[in-house]
This record gives C-alpha cells, sequence and structure tokens, in this order.
C-alpha cells in the first residue's frame, strides 16, 4: 500500500513538472510572421545602435535581424533603407524581438 502511495505522488509530480515546462516552453516559442516595413540599419540610418545591424521598422517596432541574415542582406540596405517584407521566426532574445528570415521581398 506505501508503495503505490508513493509511486502515486511521484507520478502526479512527474505529471504537474511536465505541464509546467510545456507551458514556459510555449511562452519562449518562436512564431512565424511576416512583417512589412522599413529595411534598414539600426547605426546608420536609425542612430539607435553603436554597431550595424539589419532592422525592419514597423511603425514603432524595431526587429532585428539574427547573425545569418543581417550577414546575408546588410550591404543592401546599410546606407539607404528599403521598403520591403520579411517573413521568419520571431524570437525575443533579452529586450529585443530578433527574426531569423525565411523569405525576403523588397518593394518595387
Amino acid at each position: 500500500m506505501r508503495r503505490m502511495l508513493t509511486a502515486l505522488v511521484l507520478g502526479l509530480a512527474v505529471c504537474g513538472l511536465t505541464i509546467t515546462v510545456q507551458a514556459e516552453d510555449k511562452k519562449t516559442a518562436a512564431k512565424e510572421v511576416t512583417l512589412k516595413g522599413s529595411i534598414t540599419c539600426a547605426k546608420c540610418d536609425l542612430g539607435i545602435e553603436k554597431k550595424c545591424a539589419t532592422v525592419i521598422k514597423v511603425e514603432d517596432r524595431v526587429v532585428y535581424f539574427d547573425m545569418a541574415s543581417n550577414k546575408k542582406y546588410h550591404a543592401d540596405t546599410c546606407q539607404a533603407a528599403k521598403m520591403g517584407e520579411v517573413s521568419g521566426l520571431v524570437t525575443k532574445v533579452k529586450d529585443k524581438e530578433t527574426i531569423k528570415i525565411s523569405k525576403l521581398k523588397y518593394a518595387e
């Protein structure tokens, strides 16, 4: 009887822990989004960073490109902003939103 009670308590504890971990994962999970706005440099155009960083500015929201996307697209937009649309996974890193680009299309 004691073993069954111990097994039941441990089982419930594991279930509770699993539910808590899954809830945390959903809060920090990346979401696929499409953003339309000005693709530009956070340093050269916006003056909000000390180093160059590619961002998309949508109204008051600034979303930073991840490292690989920054390297790939920064030369296009460092000195002159371009209107465009990006799709990708958005995550929050510290206090900044970051997007891993799966698709980028400049406006014509």
